[in-house]
C-alpha cells in the first residue's frame, strides 16, 4: 500500500474541471447544492462542543484546517462565519482557483497546495475538515494518520464521504454520473467509497472517538439536501480526538 495520500489520477480528474468550482451552474453544482447542510452541520457542531454563544460571527476565534478544500467552497462561508481558515489540497490548479476567487471575497484564507504528509505547519487546529475528499485518496489509513497530527487534543474532524453499498453504487454512479448527469462520468469509484464501521476503525487507532454519525439525503421536491436516518449512501461524522 501506497505511503502516500495523493491519487494523481483523482488529482488530474479535479485539474481538468478547476475552473468550474465557483459556477453554480458548472461541474460542481451538486457540491453548491450540497454546501448549505455541510456548513449548517459543521457550524452547529461547533457552537455546541465549544460552548458559543450564537452571533453573526459564531466561528470567532476558531481555528479550522480544510482538507482537500478544491476552490474554497467551504473555506470561505466558514471565513465568513468568523473562523480562522487554512486551506490545504494536493492540486495546485485547485489552490490557483481558490486564491483568485479570495481576492473578491474580501476575506482572510491561508492556502497551501499540499497534501497532509507534506504539509510541514506548526500549529494544531480547534476543527479539521475532510469533506469528500477521502473517497479520493490514495491510502485512508496513512491520510486520517497524516490528518489527525494536525489536531489539537479535544479538537473535532468531520469526514463527509459514501458508503459503499449496491444503494450507493446506484445512486451516486449509475443515478447521479450517467443518468442524471450530476457529475463527469468517472467522479466516483465505488472501490473507493468507505463504510461507516471501518472510517471509525480507522479513526480509533488515531484517537479519533466517533460522537456523530448522520446520513445525507437530498430532497427532489425542495432541490435540496438534509439530515436523515439513512446513511446507506452520504454520511457525514464528527469525530472527537481524545
Amino acid at each position: 500500500m501506497s505511503n502516500n495520500t495523493i491519487n494523481r489520477e483523482e488529482v488530474e480528474k479535479f485539474n481538468k474541471i478547476a475552473e468550474e468550482w465557483w459556477n453554480p451552474n458548472g461541474k460542481f453544482k451538486p457540491l453548491h447544492k450540497f454546501n448549505p447542510i455541510r456548513i449548517e452541520y459543521i457550524k452547529n457542531n461547533i457552537i455546541k462542543d465549544f460552548n458559543i454563544s450564537s452571533n453573526d460571527k459564531p466561528l470567532k476565534g476558531i481555528s479550522i484546517l480544510d482538507i482537500g478544500c478544491g476552490g474554497g467552497l467551504l473555506s470561505e462561508p466558514l471565513a465568513r462565519l468568523g473562523a480562522e481558515v487554512v486551506g490545504i489540497d494536493a492540486s495546485k490548479k485547485n489552490i490557483d482557483i481558490a486564491k483568485h476567487h479570495l481576492k473578491k471575497s474580501n476575506l482572510k484564507i491561508d492556502y497551501h497546495d499540499k497534501s497532509p504528509e507534506n504539509f510541514n505547519y506548526e500549529k494544531k487546529f480547534d476543527v479539521i475538515l475532510n469533506m469528500e475528499i477521502v473517497e479520493h485518496v490514495e491510502n485512508i489509513s496513512k491520510f486520517i494518520n497524516q490528518s489527525t497530527k494536525f489536531l489539537k487534543n479535544n479538537g473535532l474532524m468531520f469526514i463527509a464521504t459514501l458508503n459503499q453499498t449496491l444503494k450507493s453504487y446506484l445512486f451516486a454512479i449509475i443515478g447521479a454520473e450517467y443518468i442524471l448527469r450530476w457529475l463527469p462520468i468517472g467522479t466516483h469509484d465505488w472501490n473507493k467509497f468507505v463504510k461507516p464501521e471501518n472510517l471509525e476503525n480507522i479513526c480509533k487507532k488515531n484517537s479519533l472517538v466517533l460522537k456523530r454519525i448522520d446520513g445525507v439525503k437530498f430532497n427532489p421536491l425542495l432541490d435540496k439536501w438534509k439530515l436523515s436516518n439513512d446513511k446507506s449512501v452520504n454520511y457525514i461524522t464528527k469525530y472527537k480526538k481524545g
